[in-house]
């Protein structure tokens, strides 16, 4: 499936909102992610998207956390993009996946160590009696990686990456007069449909 018209039209927004320079924006490529589990309850949150290309919009987390166990009971999601100093805001849904192994693998030893060590000693969504717990496993894995070398602070199995495959797009362009900008990007089939929906 190609996305090109979509894609360039979400790469222009995103260089234009990076351009800016505002402080609020050092982490532009934060997302909120929504998704809806068995029980048919919606649960958002933030996720860093980490690479977006003509198969899709990718970030990574925890198998087991809330989100994917989530997905793999509904892989239908949405990725919400807001930056309020340049009023826009561009909305993202369709299906998700995992990524390949080997993708997941090459992105985490990419990772600066501190990251990888807080990715393996937490074991996301799950109880913990206090937060002396997760500072007792980090100094566990930091303790390692000074005796055998960051190279063994190795990916867990839960760990890895999603893409959501697109197929819908929606982008607000907010206006002083209050009447917004909307456009609206379906896929039907094969073609995309392009509408402008009332503010």
């Amino acid at each position: 499936m190609r996305i090109c018209a979509q894609l360039c039209a979400f790469l222009a927004r995103f260089k234009n909102v990076a351009s800016q320079n505002v402080a609020s924006f050092e982490e532009l490529n934060a997302v909120c992610f929504s998704t809806v589990g068995k029980d048919l309850r919606p649960a958002s949150r933030m996720v860093l998207l980490k690479s977006y290309n003509n198969d899709g919009f990718s970030f990574y987390t925890n198998y087991n956390s809330r989100k994917g166990r989530e997905l793999e009971a509904n892989p239908n999601a949405c990725m919400l993009f807001y930056w309020p100093m340049v009023h826009r805001q561009v909305r993202v849904e369709g299906k998700v996946s995992k990524l390949d192994e080997q993708a997941a693998v090459e992105y985490w030893n990419s990772r600066p160590l501190p990251s990888r060590i807080c990715s393996k000693c937490s074991e996301q969504s799950t109880v913990v009696p206090d937060r002396e717990f997760l500072i007792n496993k980090r100094e566990a894995l930091e303790k390692q990686a000074e005796n055998e070398g960051s190279q063994s602070i190795t990916k867990p199995e839960s760990w890895g990456g999603y893409i959501l495959t697109p197929d819908y797009f929606e982008f607000w362009q907010g206006q002083s007069d209050r009447l917004h900008d909307r456009l609206e990007f379906k896929k039907t089939g094969e073609e995309w449909i392009m509408q402008r929906l009332s503010p």
